[in-house]
């Protein structure tokens, strides 16, 4: 039976792995894949080197662990842009593994077409997480030349100060 693992990741501290791994499951078990382990980043992980879990999978890829690691999409893996999809790719290629997404279909097309299809869902991914940072910021900048407060009320009682320049930078 083809050994794999299912890798998930949320974007916030407000969602949980649930829906991502519940899914793979089922579309594992389906597709004849024996699901040997779950890595689950459950912090939100913006930055490289925030994805503890993602790190303990290479370790398992690198030990010959399972042949297959299953995403949800491939801006689970990373958001950070197309050389960083194409190192994951040809990292775990390297260890006889082969990921596959999914709501990519075509990450399990061989050759050319198939790592220009990674760098560019890549490109696409870190374009996204960059314009929806960007929007974030506008918005917290509107609203405190607004006047209105920024963050979630009740949560921390200490009075803070706190600049724009923080939250733009």
């Amino acid at each position: 039976m083809m050994k794999a693992v299912i890798y998930s990741r949320v974007s916030t501290d407000n969602q949980d792995n649930q829906n991502q791994v519940e899914t793979l499951t089922r579309w594992a078990k389906d597709r004849g894949f024996n699901i040997v382990e779950v890595y689950q980043e459950t912090d939100t992980a913006w930055k490289a080197g925030h994805q503890g879990e993602l790190k303990r999978l290479l370790d398992g890829a690198y030990k010959a662990k399972f042949q297959y690691v299953l995403v949800w999409a491939l801006d689970r893996l990373s958001r950070e842009g197309a050389y960083r999809i194409l190192s994951l790719v040809h990292r775990l290629k390297q260890f006889g593994v082969q990921l596959i997404s999914f709501q990519e279909p075509w990450t399990e097309a061989p050759g050319e077409l198939g790592e220009l299809l990674f760098a560019l869902t890549g490109w696409v991914a870190k374009m996204e997480s960059q314009r929806r940072s960007e929007r974030t910021k506008a918005g917290i900048l509107r609203a405190r030349k607004n006047g209105k407060p920024i963050g979630k009320r009740g949560r921390d009682k200490k009075k803070r100060r706190r600049s724009v320049k923080n939250v733009l930078y």
